[in-house]
């Protein structure tokens, strides 16, 4: 059987418990909120990080690990010898340099490393993993794990429903004439990823509409048979995560929910209070 390492970013999602269980590799981003750089889940958990958000959103941004971080990480997996293999997989190279650093350092080591660009971030690219995994657990080939994270780069969902376009004002995704316009007319926007980059897939006037355009996603999803697993993401408001995990528990009783912060290179711009759904598409 290859031994395989694994190698992703803080977009990934993914528990603490489940790296160290299955000696993930992750690098993290970096988090500037009122002047302070931090290194998310090392120096800051995404809890605190939504905390400082409600006080300091102004000017808030994240960036990528430095390109040093990846190469010598590299340089540690090809000298200890331990893996035959890499398969490094990364949050969407349209909103992050994060995938493109980890190809250029992977290239200066002599080791095979497959460099994955997700086309999405937390918890469609932590679902990658935990499957990518869970095939290299059965005896599958670097080959046909590699494949199948391909497949689903393409064929995935997430949706965003941002708690308001005030902090996306502030961290510069749209103009102020945009927001206040729209929050006047009471306009809650439902953004969505699409080959990697994240568009806006509707407009509707009320918060509880497009909760309702998020549901009838789902509902549409797993008629369907492509939904199983799905993913509820909250940038600071984990009570409401839970009260919709709840509520389409008792709609759907055979579905999987998984409720996670909302990854900060996501919420620092859309802001505290926002909600995400995702999930892979299985058909």
């Amino acid at each position: 059987m290859e031994k395989i390492a694994w190698v992703t970013d803080s977009t990934c999602g993914l528990p603490q418990s489940f790296i160290e269980e299955h000696h993930i590799h992750v690098l993290p981003m970096i988090v500037d909120i009122n002047n302070i750089s931090y290194r998310e889940d090392i120096e800051i958990s995404k809890e605190e990080i939504y905390e400082l958000l409600k006080q300091y959103g102004e000017g808030a941004k994240t960036s990528q690990p430095a390109y040093g971080e990846f190469v010598t990480l590299y340089e540690q997996l090809a000298e200890a010898d331990t893996y035959d293999k890499v398969i490094a997989i990364h949050a969407s190279s349209a909103l992050t340099g994060t995938y493109q650093s980890s190809v250029s350092a992977s290239q200066m080591v002599d080791l095979d490393v497959e460099v994955i660009d997700s086309k999405v971030g937390s918890f469609a690219l932590g679902q990658m993993i935990r499957k990518g995994i869970h095939m290299a657990q059965t005896g599958k080939s670097m080959d046909e794990i590699v494949k199948t994270i391909h497949h689903y780069t393409d064929h995935l969902e997430m949706y965003l429903l941002p708690q308001s376009l005030e902090q996306m004002r502030k961290s510069g995704r749209v103009s102020t004439t945009q927001s206040v316009f729209a929050n006047l007319l009471s306009i809650n926007i439902i953004l969505r990823f699409d080959k990697g980059k994240i568009i806006i897939d509707d407009k509707i006037r009320s918060k509880k509409k497009a909760v309702r355009y998020l549901f009838q996603a789902i509902d549409q999803a797993y008629n369907s048979g492509e939904l199983t697993e799905l993913g509820i993401m909250h940038a600071g408001a984990k009570e409401r995560a839970e009260e919709w995990k709840q509520e389409l528990l008792n709609m759907y009783e055979n579905l999987k929910i998984q409720v996670e912060p909302l990854v900060p290179v996501a919420g620092v711009h859309a802001g505290h209070g926002t909600m995400a759904i995702s999930w892979l598409k299985e058909n």
